[in-house]
């Protein structure tokens, strides 16, 4: 059996958002979500990290090829995602709070249609340097990705 490795590729993209789920009284938002349930939102500079796995070829000695993995995150997030206010111009967050944990499945789930099936491993969304999710797939349903993909 060959060795299995996995490849990390960071990028960075930068949207708005505003903390505030449908399913609560704005009084219970704003208790719940504090400054970030803002009527007028705010922003972050989301880091994204891609890691991907696999055996390596015996022909090319590559898991994947790194200008294939930018352009998969390039064509699946970025061009989706940068620049954005993720609660006006992405429908998958209309009847879902713009959290970070909801971002990376909505992220997860775009990968998932680029990416070779079996090479994503998990991902790593920060939207500050403190604050982070580490996600793998764990638990979608079939509604998710039908709506993530709209």
């Amino acid at each position: 059996m060959p060795p299995i490795c996995y490849l990390s590729r960071t990028e960075h993209f930068s949207a708005a958002h505003r903390l505030h789920s449908p399913y609560l009284s704005d009084e219970e938002n704003r208790l719940l979500f504090g400054k970030c349930n803002n009527a007028n939102g705010h922003g972050h500079n989301y880091v994204l990290e891609t890691v991907v796995g696999g055996s390596i070829d015996k022909k090319t000695g590559m898991v994947a090829n790194m200008e294939d993995l930018k352009r998969w995150i390039s064509t699946a997030v970025l061009d989706v995602l940068d620049h954005r206010n993720l609660d006006v111009d992405i429908a998958y967050f209309k009847n879902r709070p713009s959290t970070v944990e909801n971002l990376a499945v909505f992220i997860w789930i775009r990968l998932t249609q680029t990416v070779p099936a079996g090479l994503l491993q998990k991902i790593i969304v920060s939207e500050t340097p403190k604050n982070k999710v580490i996600f793998a797939g764990e638990g979608l349903t079939k509604t998710e990705l039908e709506e993530c993909l709209l």
